[in-house]
């Protein structure tokens, strides 16, 4: 559910990723003077400003309140000959800090990752009595109720959006792979879940494609079918225990895919907590309709761990944005696959479920595919930029 969390939300609210950037040396900037240069999320420098009392070329990133998504690095002017327009800035990685920051990053990660795995076990557990539209229904409305005291400690500015249809494609997509996703816990063991939704960058990676028309290199077609054969081996079509239920998995990794796609077309064009308070609002209202036409009472208890379901949800989210500001997400991207882990021995005490051969090594196929397309994807925007 982690990997969900990460595909919704951060495409179109990820923190800004410093590079290294080139400063134009001149008059203002002369060799071994001390800037602060902004990288705003595209990782572009612009407006450098001199920092008096510094002389390391250390990088010093910080969040820069009055400008969204915008980080400041001190760097030091290229100290080279005077004759030159422009240098490219290196900067030095040497922050003391960097090695507790990153520590702590990665327990903000794997909090992130257990709290997932958790509400994957509340969801495989209600969705055996209740029906899926209804375990969506009830997710999403105290999701929603969870957000309320956010937006107004944020103030009432949170609340205006100008894009009500982006909330509703948004919505009507998140319905139906959290749905999906549901009956697919109630079919299939945690841990074979967990491994067919490591494909959403696959499936991202594809629909671009196809729909952003965006240019695809050999290598990176080459690994994306080498995560789809990793698929097969955990399916095992044709096999005695192929289970075509199995199936629906995969087709809610398509659902959050696309909803990786639509945040690419709309990025930057709605805040982080507008476009999680409407998405899981109007979530609510689509899944009303099937949910009432298959009631069920629910139990206290079960309203008690729904309602955990719904908190826990935006909680996720909160622990992955503590861990991306503290680690750029291409570093946390390896630890991503732990989840694999914790999926397996969670669905091993809980329901009893032993992770097949088959799942272990279609694993260790689909991690080092996936891994490889989203290295080989951070690569081509570095060289855009």
């Amino acid at each position: 559910m982690s990997t969900i969390a990460a595909s919704l939300f951060l495409t179109a609210a990820a923190p800004a990723v410093v590079r290294p950037s080139r400063v134009r040396r001149g008059a203002g900037n002369p060799p071994g003077r001390v800037v602060r240069v902004a990288a705003t999320a595209s990782g572009r420098a612009s407006w450098p400003t001199a920092v008096p009392g510094l002389s390391s070329s250390r990088v010093a990133a910080m969040p820069l309140c009055k400008r969204p998504n915008t980080r400041v690095v001190t760097v030091t002017t290229y100290a080279a000959d005077a004759t030159a327009g422009d240098a490219p800035v290196t900067v030095a990685d040497a922050d003391p800090k960097k090695a507790s920051a990153f520590v702590v990053g990665i327990l903000w990660f794997f909090g992130h990752q257990l709290i997932g795995v958790g509400n994957d076990v509340i969801m495989k557990y209600t969705g055996s009595t209740l029906g899926v539209a209804q375990v969506v229904f009830l997710r999403f409305a105290f999701a929603t109720l969870t957000m309320l005291p956010v937006m107004f400690l944020s103030g009432m500015e949170s609340f205006k959006t100008d894009r009500v249809p982006l909330h509703v494609a948004r919505s009507v997509l998140l319905a139906a792979g959290i749905g999906l996703y549901c009956y697919g816990l109630s079919s299939a063991p945690i841990a074979v879940v967990t491994t067919l939704n490591f494909t959403i960058p696959l499936f991202t990676l594809v629909m671009a494609r196809v729909f952003l028309k965006e240019r695809v290199d050999a290598t990176r077609w080459i690994g994306t079918l080498a995560g789809f054969a990793g698929v097969m081996v955990v399916m095992q079509p044709g096999g005695a225990s192929f289970n075509p239920q199995w199936l629906v998995v995969l087709l809610s990794a398509a659902m959050f895919a696309s909803l990786d796609v639509l945040n690419k077309i709309f990025i930057g064009k709605e805040s982080f907590w507008a476009m999680i308070f409407y998405t899981a609002l109007f979530t609510t209202v689509i899944a009303a309709v099937p949910a009432a036409l298959a009631w069920v009472t629910p139990t206290g208890a079960q309203l008690g761990l729904l309602a955990i379901l719904g908190a826990g949800a935006n909680l996720l989210l909160y622990c992955l944005l503590k861990s991306f500001s503290l680690v750029d997400a291409s570093a946390l991207a390896p630890f991503r696959y732990t989840e694999l882990m914790w999926s397996a021995a969670v669905g091993a005490l809980v329901f009893g479920e032993i992770p097949a051969i088959s799942t272990l090594i279609g694993a260790a196929v689909i991690i080092p595919s996936t891994l490889y397309v989203v290295w080989a994807e951070n690569q081509k925007s570095g060289k855009e930029e």
